[in-house]
């Protein structure tokens, strides 16, 4: 007990019926029903109902005090009758008489309403985060992130590892995201970088023979905004382990992530070991290296079918010879839905920019021949549409949507679409996770319109295969033994087995245009301790934001983070980015070039 609080407002219950109570908290939400008020008071745990008398002193007082005003009662507990009792908060079987009150901390009129979840405008959200996170949802996302950590941090204990931290002022790194650059007054004209990730850091205490490291890591980038990503900084699940292949790395993060789900969700975890999926075959079937694994719908290519003659829908087949994909998306026994479903899918894939979505439906005639049902089946004859059904396994009464364009757009049409048409259809379960692996990403990529060859992911990682006999000629068919975590169409993370062998980490930056000289200068540190003697050693960093996104239920990443920034990168309540001044930047030997119009 101290002067504020003999109880937390979430404790008191009938066991404390006629004891005198000292409780403090927020004002929030009153009822006048002339002879009595209501009181509903708020802390960190909880809420309970508190009432006063008109015939006490400090009614009118009461009465007049805005919401929100912080405020300590004294008074007596009682006992609810039970036409009232409030089986919704934990006090709700008592409230609190008032006898006195004193005011802690007095308030102004409120620019957004905290007894609500209502949506708001974000950027009176954000400016007034303080009061934002009062509110109830966004309170329990933050408490939840809490204790989401505070798990993970016992599991990976419990897992072997050990948790240390890592530098914040690093070196500028070539690779990866745009840095955020840090000045030095003690070195002018050098700066600093706040780290992208501990990448280089976590290789290097594997070198120093720490074996099983882990961290939560702030990491900083200076990128765009999305709803699954913060601009600026977030945080993440940094993993590191010693004498490892890549199942070692899985069978540790699917023990966490189904403990963790499971603790702190009632959803199905749809996979306990979770499934492996080639790039490759991710792209083909899904459209995306996101999968979410609880749409059933499948992207089957019929580019095949347009090289027949009884295929008569000439558009495709025109684009198919000038070297355009097409692909289809089967809906099951969908032939009955109103003409209004296919239209409304066709109109929305044009708002996004495309041609539409062609779609027909397989039927059967009088003669018991196959026709296809729509604008487009009168272009594909009983035979092709036999083919067609061998090679997508669609039956009589399921419905076809096909599009065609080349390569680079292609799977985003139909990854777009494939989640739009479950949607539409209802069939994605809601209540489910849905773990995969996306595993085997090239290790190279070719830029088409410079013709050079760019790592197409982590230029850590280790290629797969004998690494003393690997055919180097042959680049873009290099694969790696790197994989991503993904749950319900979000990634989670990626993660990869490192390249411990500096001879070959030479030869592979060399294909990607980096020379000895460059790789010792942008990676000296990594590169000097891999030739110390390095273990066999991956790693994943699953982001903590996210993980917390999903648990809480939450489409936006802004609504399990406590003090996010907007769309532009700004600190709308501290007012960063802001301007220095004239003497810090003398002190850092910089000058502001103002920019040409």
């Amino acid at each position: 007990m101290n002067k504020y609080r003999t109880h937390n407002c979430n404790e008191l219950s009938k066991i404390h019926i006629n004891q005198s109570v000292l409780l403090s908290g927020w004002i929030n939400k009153k009822r006048d029903h002339g002879n009595l008020l209501f009181i509903d008071l708020r802390d960190n745990f909880g809420i309970t109902q508190c009432i006063i008398n008109k015939d006490n002193k400090n009614f009118s007082l009461l009465e007049k005090i805005p919401l929100e005003t912080v405020i300590k009662i004294e008074g007596s507990v009682l006992e609810r009758s039970s036409d009232t009792i409030n089986k919704e908060i934990k006090t709700g079987e008592i409230e609190v008489k008032i006898n006195s009150f004193e005011i802690l901390g007095k308030t102004k009129e409120l620019p957004l309403p905290v007894f609500s979840d209502q949506e708001y405008a974000e950027e009176i959200r954000l400016k007034y985060r303080f009061l934002d996170l009062r509110r109830k949802k966004i309170h329990n996302n933050i408490i939840l992130r809490s204790k989401v950590i505070s798990f993970i941090r016992k599991e990976m204990e419990r897992l072997g590892f050990n948790e240390f931290q890592t530098p914040i002022l690093t070196s500028s790194s070539p690779e990866g995201a745009r840095d955020f650059l840090v000045p030095s007054r003690l070195n002018p004209g050098m700066f600093y970088a706040l780290p992208q990730a501990p990448q280089q850091f976590k290789q290097l205490i594997m070198v120093s023979g720490f074996d099983r490291y882990f961290q939560i890591a702030p990491c900083f980038r200076d990128e765009d905004a999305r709803a699954d990503r913060s601009p600026g900084e977030f945080y993440q699940l940094d993993i590191e382990m010693s004498f490892v292949e890549q199942e070692d790395v899985f069978k540790v993060v699917e023990k966490l992530m189904v403990s963790l789900f499971t603790s702190f969700s009632k959803k199905n975890i749809v996979f306990e070991k979770f499934p492996r999926i080639p790039y490759n075959e991710s792209m083909n079937k899904y459209g995306t290296d996101k999968p979410d694994l609880r749409n059933p719908l499948i992207i089957n290519d019929i580019s095949e079918i347009f090289k027949r003659d009884d295929v008569t829908f000439e558009i495709f087949k025109k684009l198919y010879k000038s070297g355009a994909s097409i692909k289809c998306i089967v809906t099951r026994q969908t032939n009955k839905k109103p003409r209004s479903f296919f239209d409304n899918i066709d109109k929305w894939a044009k708002q996004q920019g495309w041609s539409g979505l062609a779609y027909f439906s397989i039927e059967k005639d009088e003669s018991d021949k196959l026709i296809g049902k729509g604008p487009v089946g009168k272009f594909f004859s009983n035979e092709a549409l036999s083919e067609l059904i061998k090679i997508t396994n669609a039956q009589v009464g399921d419905s076809i949507f096909m599009s065609c364009s080349d390569e680079d757009q292609i799977y985003e049409i139909m990854s777009k679409s494939r989640n739009k048409i479950a949607e539409e259809l209802n069939i994605i379960d809601e209540n489910s996770f849905a773990f995969c692996w996306i595993t085997d990403f090239p290790i190279f990529e070719l830029d088409k319109e410079t013709s050079k060859i760019n790592f197409s992911h982590n230029p850590f990682s280790m290629p797969q295969g004998d690494p003393n006999n690997l055919n180097l000629s042959k680049p873009l068919e290099l694969k790696a033994y790197q994989y991503d975590i993904v749950c319900n169409g979000i990634e989670l993370s990626s993660g990869a087995i490192r390249n411990h062998i500096p001879d070959l980490m030479y030869k592979l930056f060399s294909i990607a245009g980096y020379d000895k000289t460059q790789v010792d200068q942008k990676f000296s540190g990594m590169i000097n301790a891999l030739s110390y003697g390095a273990p066999p050693h991956g790693g994943i960093a699953p982001g903590i934001d996210r993980i917390v996104m999903l648990l809480a239920n939450e489409k936006n990443i802004r609504e399990v983070t406590m003090f996010p920034m907007n769309q532009n990168a700004q600190d709308l309540m501290m007012n960063a980015p802001s301007n220095i001044n004239e003497s810090q930047l003398k002190e850092l030997n910089l000058k502001i070039l103002k920019k040409n119009n």
